[in-house]
């Protein structure tokens, strides 16, 4: 256990910020195995601009890596434009 108010203060930051970027990460990964399960083109696209805005965005604010947010999305286009 810390012994210092500020190595207390760390704690609690860091468990509020370990909670919000799980459930961020928990509703991406949810939107992703929905845009797999669909067949329409059109509706698979319009999610993917909803998928591919957030993986920026936890891209941009460090949750994930970059490189990953982008294999993603790479990869999830290629999904999309698969599709008839």
């Amino acid at each position: 256990m810390p012994q210092h108010e500020s190595a207390k203060k760390r704690m609690r930051q860091n468990e509020k910020r370990h909670k919000r970027n799980k459930s961020q990460k928990s509703r991406v990964r949810t939107k992703i195995k929905e845009l797999r399960s669909l067949d329409d083109k059109e509706e698979a696209q319009e999610l993917l601009n909803d998928v591919k805005g957030d993986l920026d965005r936890l891209a941009a604010k460090g949750v994930i890596h970059k490189n990953k947010a982008a294999n993603r999305k790479s990869k999830l286009e290629k999904f999309v434009d698969g599709l008839d």
